[in-house]
């Protein structure tokens, strides 16, 4: 019967609800046009937390570039142009940028062609940590991309705010730094970034009302979508892709990512970029 539930709600929006966090999810559409990235999903999320400025908050996030990888050259150009069609208000980068240091800058070069008018801000994933760390950090810090490792970040609209937090997560090492939202406040609304789920898992995530992370790649290969051999995180299948739940009960968007690692295939796992929506909800 849960099988089933899955399947009905995978062909149709879906809606999850946590405390007072609403999240719908749509397929804003089910086949790119851009070579490289074969969908673009749409996220809505709606909550009392969410000031009434930023009511329609656009925000794109994406992870897992691993440039060029199967994300080559012609699938760069693909991303520059999808997100000037996005117009994000806000770009969120959740780390794994590269494959080589000579890379760095055509990819840096192609996300800041389009300059959300927040903001951009990002996170490092672990083939970052690897190799190319100090490039890559002089290079977003020279095109306005915030780095927000182990730090955080207020937007503003007026006197409200919402604030992105990022964690420094090598994922070599399970205990990594503690969270940044350990500071904050339940009275802001707050996004989490880290590049791998298990972060959400392995550490006290408190103040934090939704979390983003990529590094799994939704399997990369999988037997249908159902389920992959290989998943690069602790927990196996639990936190593979889509919408998930620490065992706090806080939710946590995977993105199955753009790239790849190790071999240059995908099988069931789309490459995909995702847009939330973000909405005031009336308590």
């Amino acid at each position: 019967m849960l099988r089933i539930l899955f399947i009905i709600c995978s062909l149709i929006s879906c809606h999850f609800v946590h405390a007072q966090l609403h999240i719908e999810r749509h397929r804003l559409k089910v086949h790119s046009p851009h070579k490289g990235i074969s969908r673009v999903r749409n996220y809505i999320i709606s909550s009392a937390q969410i000031p009434a400025a930023f009511d329609s908050l656009r925000i794109v996030f994406l992870a897992d570039t691993h440039y060029p990888s199967r994300f080559d050259s012609t699938a760069l150009n693909s991303l520059r142009t999808l997100l000037t069609e996005l117009h994000p208000d806000v770009l969120l980068l959740g780390g794994d940028y590269q494959e080589g240091c000579q890379y760095v800058s055509p990819l840096v070069d192609a996300l800041t062609a389009y300059r959300p008018p927040l903001g951009t801000y990002a996170v490092l994933g672990n083939n970052d940590f690897e190799r190319c760390t100090d490039m890559i950090t002089q290079s977003f810090a020279s095109h306005d991309i915030h780095l927000i490792e182990n730090d955080t970040a207020s937007i503003y609209r007026g006197c409200q705010r919402i604030i992105f937090a990022g964690a420094h997560n090598t994922f070599s090492n399970r205990e990594t730094t503690p969270s940044p939202t350990l500071s904050l406040s339940d009275d802001d609304f707050v996004i989490l970034l880290t590049h791998t789920p298990d972060y959400v898992e392995d550490q006290d995530i408190a103040h934090t009302d939704l979390a983003l992370a990529g590094h799994t790649h939704g399997g990369q290969v999988t037997l249908f979508n159902l389920w992959a051999p290989v998943t690069n995180s602790h927990y196996g299948q639990r936190f593979r892709r889509g919408l998930k739940y620490n065992s706090a009960n806080q939710p946590i968007l995977i993105t199955t990512g753009i790239g790849t690692s190790r071999k240059n295939i995908r099988i069931f796992a789309p490459s995909e970029v995702i847009v939330l929506t973000l909405h005031h909800a009336t308590k």
